[in-house]
């Protein structure tokens, strides 16, 4: 049993070393923010013009209490623009990260209560990144950010 456990500790050593947190980081700011990003570009015409189908999505589907669904659009459509990138240059990651897990919140509780497997799926590394922030590869290193 000894040599099965120290062998299995050897190769998750192994693993450590060659995946390493830094690419974790790197994967999970690319990953969660192209997610983000691609459901902005469904909510907009040409650069940053918020379509009046995105509007109407929020009026008649979305339903957010209290919010104008005109604000609601255009706030969304602006944030899932702006956080995403911040997230792929690694810019005030832990900001970004926590922005858009309220967002998933938001999307949880008003929207989709019964997609909490996505929304999960999206919170994992939203977390992580708030976390341990953009990591070594992070414009946040390189101002000396944490």
């Amino acid at each position: 049993m000894s040599a099965w456990r120290d062998g299995w500790n050897r190769a998750a050593d192994a693993l450590e070393r060659w995946i390493g947190i830094d690419l974790v980081l790197a994967v999970s700011r690319l990953g969660i923010g192209a997610v983000f990003f691609y459901s902005a570009r469904t909510k907009v015409d040409g650069l940053l013009h918020v379509t009046d189908g995105a509007v109407a999505l929020f009026r008649d589907e979305y339903r957010l209490p209290i919010v104008d669904p005109a604000f609601a659009a255009h706030a969304a459509a602006y944030a899932e623009h702006l956080f995403p990138l911040l997230l792929v240059l690694g810019l005030a990651t832990r900001l970004s990260a926590l922005a858009l897990l309220g967002m998933t919140l938001v999307i949880e509780v008003f929207v989709y209560p019964d997609a909490w497997p996505t929304h999960l799926s999206w919170a994992a590394p939203l977390l992580l990144l708030a976390a341990r922030g953009g990591g070594t590869w992070s414009l946040d290193r390189a101002l000396a950010l944490r």
